[in-house]
């Protein structure tokens, strides 16, 4: 665990005495502003993927605001964290019988008439009926009135709010479960992207960054369907734990957790370098605690060697995550910002994430906005 006084010293010292030591030795201050990817939307403040979520993310003024897609029975991108519904939606009681044999009720057995008929809420665990929200502090369960919304929807959101705000506030669509969507006889990449083209977003001119933890189908991505469709869009390998069972594989007829450690080592890292342009790791894959402290695993010095990005995932400012003995949302951030030389970072709370940042890099200048304030 870290030591608590070690949260102190980070305090009185904004983390620029050499507190960090990193097993390669490797200190790595960047001279570029690393950015922010709002994770979800503003998804502390408001239900995760709604639009609602969407918009006060783009107040904040986040680098980019990811989606993640799922498809629907009739083949619409949805902008949604999972292919289930169960937690996130009252799906349960607007369709009792629809739920498959596991109990679950997937997107892609819903049309988008269906979908949209449903209401979306915070994240919540279900125990003997009784719901408990999964972050207690967030918006409550069930106030207000929030939608599942298609990646239509979003992107026509953004590039609109770009419009009459000057900014170019870049999007983050992630593939999720290409697997599964393949088991169901759907190609979700192939849709995506040809989705992306219609939208603008053919190459690395573009403000975008496409992402997946499967590895196969980013090489696909890269080989096969960009190629295909004229289309050349920077790629992020996503990282699990293997035990969290995000992509399965099939071995001797049964669903298997696929083995994501190879992407830890250096010959890993040069093969994703092969085809992609960044990593985007869980942040503690790249920390260990030794004698209480936090020390590099190495990995962000690896990925460097390979020329890679390296955007880590999920920083919350919710006290009930922050990791170990960590007290504050600032210094948990520095410490992979100063220490770690990390090119982005993803968060459900970009407002905070990017008031970290300022006090390290110099401010973004606001652009001239494109409507008149006269009032006639």
């Amino acid at each position: 665990m870290i030591r608590s006084t070690l949260i102190a010293v980070f305090s009185a010292v904004a983390l620029t005495a050499p507190l960090l030591s990193l097993a390669s030795g490797a200190f790595a201050w960047k001279s570029e502003r690393p950015v922010v990817i709002a994770h979800r939307g503003a998804s502390g403040y408001l239900p995760e993927h709604t639009l609602e979520s969407k918009a006060l993310a783009y107040a904040m003024r986040p680098d980019y605001i990811e989606q993640d897609l799922t498809l629907s029975k009739d083949d619409h991108l949805i902008v949604m964290h999972d292919i289930v519904l169960d937690n996130i939606t009252n799906v349960a009681q607007v369709f009792p019988d629809r739920a498959r044999d596991d109990g679950h009720y997937y997107t892609i057995d819903f049309t988008l008439a269906e979908l949209k008929q449903l209401k979306v809420s915070e994240p919540f665990v279900t125990n003997g009926g009784v719901q408990t929200p999964k972050y207690p502090q967030r918006f409550p369960l069930w106030n207000s009135s929030f939608q599942l919304s298609t990646l239509d929807e979003e992107i026509e959101l953004i590039q609109g709010l770009n419009k009459s705000l000057g900014y170019n506030i870049g999007i983050y669509p992630e593939i999720k479960k290409p697997w599964f969507h393949h088991r169901e006889g759907k190609d979700i990449a192939l849709l995506t992207l040809i989705k992306l083209k219609e939208y603008g977003y053919v190459d690395r001119r573009q403000n975008i960054y496409l992402q997946s933890f499967d590895a196969e189908e980013l090489q696909r991505i890269k080989w096969e369907l960009m190629p295909r469709l004229g289309m050349d869009l920077p790629l992020v390998q996503l990282i699990a734990d293997t035990e969290w069972g995000e992509k399965k594989v099939e071995t001797n007829g049964e669903l298997v957790n696929y083995d994501y450690d190879w992407m830890l080592e250096s010959a890993g890292l040069q093969k994703i370098a092969g085809y992609a342009d960044g990593i985007g790791p869980w942040n503690m894959m790249l920390i260990r605690l030794e004698g209480g402290l936090p020390v590099s695993t190495g990995l962000a010095q690896r990925a460097r060697q390979q020329n890679l990005v390296i955007h880590p995932y999920t920083f919350r400012a919710d006290v009930q995550q922050l990791p170990g003995k960590f007290s504050r949302f600032d210094n948990l951030l520095q410490l992979f910002i100063r220490r770690l030389g990390v090119d982005g970072v993803f968060t459900d709370h970009p407002d905070k994430a990017i008031r970290v940042i300022d006090k390290i890099y110099p401010a973004r200048p606001a652009p001239e906005a494109h409507y008149s304030s006269r009032v006639n």
